[in-house]
C-alpha cells in the first residue's frame, strides 16, 4: 500500500482533476474518475447519480479552489477525504467529503457530498 503522505497527495489530485473544465466537460475522463454506482448529495440539496447525470457535455465548468484537504483511511482499499472548496462564481464555501475504493488498481469515487457553509475563520 502508499504510504500515507503519497496516497494523500495522489488522491488530492484526483479530487482536483474533478474540478478541471477539460475533465468536468468529457463524459471519458469523468467515467475514469468516477464509479459505476457513484452517487452525490450535492451542495444544492439535490441527489445525482452517474447514470443519470452525466451527459456528452459532461457535468459543467466551474471555478472552484480545494483547501484543507485530509484523508481518513476507513480501510486499505477505502478512503474517506474532506476538504473545503469556495465556488468562486457563486462565492459560495462548502466543506466537502468523498468516497473513494481502490479497485482493479485503481482509485475510483464511489460518493461524494458538499454541504454549504461560511468561510473558515
Amino acid at each position: 500500500m502508499e504510504s500515507e503522505s503519497s496516497l494523500k497527495e495522489h488522491l488530492r489530485q484526483l479530487e482536483e482533476k474533478l474540478l478541471k473544465p477539460e475533465i468536468r466537460t468529457s463524459k471519458k475522463e469523468l467515467n475514469n474518475l468516477l464509479a459505476d454506482n457513484f452517487f452525490e448529495f450535492g451542495s444544492s440539496g439535490k441527489v445525482l447519480y452517474k447514470d443519470e447525470g452525466i451527459g456528452e457535455e459532461g457535468i459543467g465548468e466551474v471555478k472552484m479552489t480545494l483547501s484543507d484537504f485530509d484523508i481518513h483511511p476507513l480501510s486499505e482499499e477505502i478512503v474517506l477525504t474532506t476538504y473545503r472548496i469556495f465556488n468562486e462564481g457563486k462565492k459560495q464555501h462548502s466543506l466537502r467529503s468523498s468516497i473513494w475504493k481502490l479497485r482493479d488498481g485503481r482509485w475510483k469515487m464511489f460518493f461524494h457530498q458538499g454541504t454549504k457553509t461560511t468561510p473558515s475563520l
